[in-house]
């Protein structure tokens, strides 16, 4: 089998998960003995470009002709059976599945975000979830709001592309959506579901987990999507120390208000940006990791991550995160639910579990706030060592690199079958 992955590639100086996740998934692929074909181009390169190459660059999202005579090339020469694509901006384009299709080539596309609506990809804006461009024929309010890139320009550009391409996106043969409320988005946006396959990423096994830590980790962008301000609120609300050692890595424009908690308070340790070593450490000096975001998150990497090694998840009710935690239909281990994990925080005796929290296959999930949040937190300190086998079995049913492997191959199976029967 021979697939062409195409992906424009985020710049290297903003850490991206759906960078690694492509590198990822291609060394899977591979790995298991399919042809892949990468058709990469990168940010990065736009410093570089002649001047008129730059000059093209304002319509690139919606056509970029160079792009295209490139993959013609490819597509005439290698004769592939797939195009799976990532992210399409600024270099590659949408357009990118016509040229496809035009060759006889069925596409897949891995909806990363919610860009065929969204100007700026995340339903976010001003601290608050924002969808006032969906159902609408042109984004205006993206434009009004400098929603990409913060320029108004820009926004006008992105929202032009999204209407243009409305009739591209609904022609791709198969999305694979990475979790139920990404398909739940494209379902919204006019998918049949024939065209629609829930289909998560994986990482790489990380071998058996080591005993479990103490404490808590927040390991992600430091921006407001990213909840990090929710959950220094939620930890002021507990007594210095209660809740052992609360972990922070990663970098971001919300970086001073970390490191200003971690002076505050000896309980809170800002660890920076960590390379892999680094990440592994961090997570197995924990008990719980939290995922806090004030967005519609749809894959947070560390949360399979936390899972592979065992460590049960503290999330907010966003996205995809209840998907990922097994909570979006409820599960209770024997011995973590709402009376056991309880009498573990209170002792015998002890109050119910509080209200509002919602206890998955592999953690708990509450709602976005200070107060849910703080409520939590001694409650998953608590249950921790009643999920980390859980945690560690359903990263193995659901995440593993064999098993979402061999769904893709599946996919691209599919595709081809219906192309050539």
């Amino acid at each position: 089998m021979r697939i062409v992955v195409a992906h424009n590639r985020y710049r290297e100086a903003q850490p991206s998960g759906e960078n690694t996740i492509v590198d990822v998934e291609i060394a899977q692929l591979t790995a298991a003995g399919v042809e892949v074909l990468p058709f990469i181009r990168s940010s990065d390169e736009i410093p570089s470009m002649s001047k008129a190459a730059k000059a093209l660059l304002p319509i690139s999202p919606i056509w970029a002709p160079r792009a295209q005579q490139d993959l013609s090339r490819l597509l005439t020469e290698h004769r592939p059976d797939v195009l799976h694509l990532h992210n399409p901006y600024p270099l590659i384009s949408p357009w990118v599945v016509r040229t496809a299709h035009r060759h006889g080539v069925p596409v897949v596309q891995t909806v990363h975000n919610y860009r065929q609506v969204c100007s700026s990809g995340i339903y976010f804006r001003d601290g608050v979830i924002c969808q006032d461009c969906k159902g609408r024929a042109l984004g205006v309010p993206a434009i009004r709001h400098r929603c990409y890139r913060d320029s108004a320009a820009q926004s006008a550009l992105m929202a032009t592309t999204l209407a243009v391409h409305r009739g591209t996106w609904r022609s791709v043969d198969r999305f694979i959506a990475l979790t139920s409320a990404i398909a739940d988005h494209l379902r919204d946006y006019g998918i049949p579901d024939d065209r629609i396959v829930v289909k998560p990423n994986a990482v790489p096994d990380p071998g058996r987990p080591a005993p479990l830590g103490d404490g808590f980790l927040y390991m992600a962008r430091l921006s407001p999507e990213k909840g990090v301000d929710l959950l220094l609120d939620a930890w002021r609300r507990h007594p210095v120390g209660t809740l052992g050692t609360l972990r922070i890595a990663g970098d971001g424009e919300l970086r001073a208000l970390v490191e200003a908690a971690a002076a505050e308070r000896p309980d809170v340790v800002y660890l920076g940006q960590l390379d892999r070593a680094g990440v592994r450490a961090a997570v197995e000096a924990s008990a719980v990791v939290i995922a806090a975001s004030m967005w519609h998150d749809v894959l947070p990497t560390v949360i399979i991550e936390a899972l592979a090694s065992g460590r049960p998840v503290l999330g907010t009710a966003l996205g995809g995160i209840p998907y990922l935690l097994g909570a979006d239909a409820p599960h209770e281990p024997a011995g973590t639910g709402p009376a056991e994990v309880a009498s573990a925080v209170a002792g015998d005796g002890g109050p119910a579990m509080p209200a509002g929290i919602d206890l998955g296959e592999a953690g708990w999930v509450v709602a976005p706030e200070p107060a849910a949040l703080a409520n939590a937190l001694p409650v998953a300190r608590a249950g921790a060592s009643g999920l980390t086998q859980a945690a560690r079995a359903r990263y193995e049913r659901t995440f593993h690199p064999d098993v979402v492997t061999k769904q893709l191959i599946d996919i691209y199976a599919g595709m081809v079958h219906a192309v050539k029967p």
